[in-house]
């Protein structure tokens, strides 16, 4: 079960990272944490900005309702979204995959 959790800024997911993917994508789940692959390499910032502009557009959000809050160089994150409860991602997420 991915952890999603209430903010008082909106909800926060914990997620997985694994950069220098062939493709940038959703994997599955590591530990109740999205495991995302990115094409970027984990220098600069550069696999956390793909991850967060990936997750936005995956999402359907914009990309500034989306914060790294933890795990800046770890690859296990939490993101902040902005504008929604855990319930209702949990509800978008699901959608998403077809449940």
């Amino acid at each position: 079960m991915i952890l999603i959790q209430d903010h008082a800024g909106g909800c926060t997911i914990a997620v997985r990272v694994q950069p220098n993917a062939k493709r940038t994508d959703v994997i599955g789940e590591h530990n109740g944490a999205f495991k995302i692959a990115v094409t970027a390499p984990p220098e600069d910032g550069r696999a956390n900005e793909m991850l967060l502009d990936f997750f936005a557009q995956w999402l359907g959000f914009k990309r500034s309702c989306l914060e790294l809050i933890r795990g800046a160089s770890n690859r296990n994150k939490v993101v902040l979204i902005r504008g929604i409860t855990a319930e209702q991602l949990t509800v978008t997420i699901a959608q998403l995959f077809g449940n």
